[in-house]
């Protein structure tokens, strides 16, 4: 989103796949992953320590990937800038979120990963201002196993546009995805720049 530092993201995915000729692995379940080589005890004990012991939510009804938050890290920042994706989208789409001008962020994502493993999850995140598209970025978050745990995910520090033409509101269209198109969480949000943090009325 920044005009003096392009944010470090890979290309458009697609361009990329093609360009690579990658082609995903067809998807195992857990349990059949772990009843591979189960012989090999050294092998059976890696796979634990990379797979656990198994499914944490065995409800078929629980998404498998759940995605919890999303927090713009900012050491500058007067208070925690969160926005809790387990309740009401549309009440996250009204709200401004703000960002002073210039300083330097990070996006955090927090989410859970259920039942199977998942590969290739991508953060894409499209940015528009006054109907106008200003910016993508798809970033590599990676593959995971289910645990109890949430895992955090944090892109490369990125810096807020600076300037009189800069200031306002930016609105966000973001994706949680993976290597088989499955759309994890898909929600938008807004993002006001503004000259200093709070201002005055």
């Amino acid at each position: 989103m920044s005009e003096q530092e392009a944010p470090q993201h890979v290309e458009e995915e697609d361009e990329l796949d093609a360009k690579l000729n990658y082609k995903p692995p067809p998807q195992k379940s857990l349990q059949e992953l772990q009843e591979l080589d189960k012989d090999d005890e050294s092998l059976a004990k890696y796979k634990k320590t990379l797979l656990g012991d198994g499914p944490v939510v065995s409800d078929p009804n629980v998404k498998n990937v759940v995605v919890t938050r999303l927090s713009l890290v900012c050491d500058e920042a007067p208070e925690e800038i969160t926005m809790d994706l387990t309740g009401d989208l549309e009440a996250i789409k009204k709200k401004n979120f703000v960002l002073k001008e210039g300083v330097e962020y990070r996006v955090k994502i927090c989410f859970k990963v259920n039942r199977d493993i998942v590969s290739g999850l991508k953060y894409i995140q499209h940015t528009s201002r006054k109907g106008v598209k200003v910016d993508k970025a798809t970033f590599m978050v990676g593959s995971y196993g289910p645990r109890k745990e949430e895992y955090e995910f944090l892109t490369p520090k990125e810096e807020a546009p600076k300037g009189t033409l800069y200031r306002g509101v930016y609105t966000n269209k973001s994706q949680f995805t993976d290597d088989d198109k499955h759309d994890h969480l898909s929600w938008e949000w807004n993002l006001s720049i503004k000259k200093e943090w709070k201002e005055e009325k």
